[in-house]
């Protein structure tokens, strides 16, 4: 495992990373490491023309400090749960220049109830074991009452550590595992460089589990295209039904123009599936999940089901419910869920059930000259742009 140890480097202030899962929207963002080890993915557009490096654990303890010298002054400034704004505005005058960045996220961490802390960037368990735990010691020190750290992590670098190195980063208080398992399929995987296979998703999928830790596992539909979508779907179901994770997270695929897998696209070498064919294989893999008491999450702002959520198996039927509701309208009305959905102007079912919203996405529609034929593409370029 790499270390920080002989390097040397100036530290210059705080730093949180680009990125932390939607379910750590609240919670305090600690870098420890910069950027992605592999970064070689197809689809994925972060951290690309970056380097990874580890941060010198005496930074991460400097970070950890300032934040909790902060978060001390505006407790003490607090009145019941609100801080006045002219004892938040003395504060913010009284804050050094170079102590902004952990000033503001000391505020936001405060005003969201200071829970839960998350690990950046993208696979903070490849720090060494034992420096990883300093820096948990470090935060349980500083922060007492924090009910939940989290992380994210590769399955190649978790199955390459020891069960009893798990146990202890868990004591220490790592308590969830965000993973990127993407498919369960060899061929997908191997398609979209994504360095692991699915036996290695399993072995590291269980690991977490066994040591007693919470594991989000992040699937993408529509990542094998049209000539993989089914192998992608009942894969990936096998994988997460061996594993039986305690989240399953739905990202629909975007292709943003800067990755490499848009020049697949582009050139035909990928044939993206449409929103239609993706709705089908979310649907495959639902039906295919079984003995499994996970957590279905469709909590992403791309994705086309966003009230798909529920428990395996008490609420399996409605969850496969709503999208056999979308697969038996007609194209047109598809479309309107479709294109209503990605703008932001239904959010459930039961938007889709009132005429004046759905005639507003129709006249949307019809000035922009949208069509069944070419609803694909504008979500295409919807979802870039987004991106």
């Amino acid at each position: 495992m790499p270390s920080d140890s002989n390097r040397t480097e100036n530290y210059t202030g705080f730093e949180q990373g680009p990125i932390r899962p939607p379910s750590e929207a609240a919670s305090l963002l600690l870098r420890l490491t910069r950027n992605c080890p592999w970064n070689r993915c197809t689809f994925c557009p972060v951290y690309k023309n970056s380097s990874f490096t580890l941060r010198p654990i005496n930074h991460i303890i400097k970070d950890i400090q300032t934040v909790s010298r902060h978060v001390d002054r505006l407790r003490a400034a607090q009145k019941g749960d609100v801080i006045p704004r002219s004892e938040l505005s003395m504060l913010l005058d009284q804050t050094e220049a170079g102590d902004m960045e952990a000033f503001h996220a000391a505020i936001t961490w405060v005003q969201n109830g200071m829970h839960s802390i998350f690990l950046q960037d993208a696979n903070s368990l490849i720090l060494k074991p034992s420096d990883l735990i300093i820096i948990l010691d470090q935060i349980k020190s500083c922060f007492p009452w924090v009910q939940r750290i989290t992380s994210y992590a590769r399955s190649h670098t978790v199955s390459r550590i020891s069960d009893e190195d798990l146990i202890k980063i868990r004591q220490a208080g790592l308590s969830r595992i965000h993973i990127g398992m993407e498919s369960g399929s060899d061929k997908v995987l191997e398609k979209i460089k994504k360095g692991c296979t699915k036996a290695m998703h399993i072995k590291a999928g269980i690991k977490v589990k066994q040591a007693g830790m919470e594991l989000s596992e992040y699937v993408i539909p529509g990542l094998g295209g049209v000539e993989l979508s089914t192998e992608h779907a009942l894969e990936t179901a096998d994988a997460l039904n061996r594993i039986n994770p305690d989240f399953i997270r739905l990202r629909t695929l975007a292709i943003p123009g800067h990755v490499e897998l848009y020049e697949d696209y582009q050139s035909g070498r990928f044939d993206k599936a449409s929103d239609v064919l993706v709705a089908k294989e979310i649907l495959l893999l639902l039906e295919h999940l079984e003995g499994i008491t996970s957590t279905v999450k469709s909590d992403h702002i791309l994705n086309l089901f966003q009230d798909i959520e529920g428990c395996y198996p008490k609420d399996k039927e409605r969850m496969t419910g709503i999208i056999r509701s979308f697969l038996v309208l007609s194209p047109e009305d598809q479309m309107l869920v479709q294109v209503g959905r990605r703008m932001g102007m239904l959010r459930s079912e039961e938007d889709q059930a009132n005429p004046d919203k759905m005639n507003h996405i129709r006249q949307t529609c019809a000035a922009h000259g949208i069509t069944p034929d070419t609803v694909n593409e504008v979500i295409d370029d919807i979802m870039r742009r987004f991106i």
